[in-house]
């Protein structure tokens, strides 16, 4: 862990909220939201979350699985996250949002008008933002909890769909 936490405390609370009051609270109410608020089917909304914690490195989010109302994606799911291209588990909306995921974390300027005439073939505008919105928040606060090594003892309040 690169932040030195004391003795007793939660690291994310004490790295999200106690060291940062000003800015940590605020972030949490977006990393929160993204779950509790989403429109998105779990399928497509689990693939880009993956992808991006597969890019991130962020093991606890690696090992996370959202939950709605009861059902989580399968237990193979990740492994055909990594394999978005190839895999036949996904219908193109997944496809896409892994896809989406990826090329968001690696290469946003490389999002061109094919794609885009994809995306928009499988999305509403509203899902687009949505998923971007998603897409941001995972890429910043799961990178975050990796690079300053506190993706190893992560732990959530548990309401059901946070990551």
């Amino acid at each position: 862990m690169i932040i030195d936490i004391p003795d007793g405390k939660d690291p994310i609370g004490y790295v999200w909220g106690e060291l940062v009051p000003g800015i940590g609270p605020a972030a949490a109410t977006l990393a929160t939201s993204v779950y509790e608020h989403s429109t998105l089917g779990l399928r497509e909304f689990e693939a880009a979350r993956l992808r991006i914690a597969q890019i991130n490195g962020c093991l606890f989010c690696q090992d996370w699985r959202t939950e709605r109302d009861g059902q989580k994606v399968e237990d193979t799911f990740d492994a055909a996250v990594e394999q978005w291209r190839v895999t036949d588990a996904f219908d193109e909306r997944t496809r896409l949002a892994a896809e989406y995921a990826e090329r968001y974390a690696l290469d946003h300027h490389g999002l061109d008008d094919d794609f885009w005439t994809r995306m928009r073939a499988a999305y509403a505008d509203r899902e687009i933002v949505e998923l971007s919105m998603c897409l941001g928040s995972w890429l910043a606060f799961g990178r975050l909890n990796r690079v300053l090594g506190i993706d190893a003892v992560c732990v959530l309040p548990s309401h059901g769909s946070t990551d």
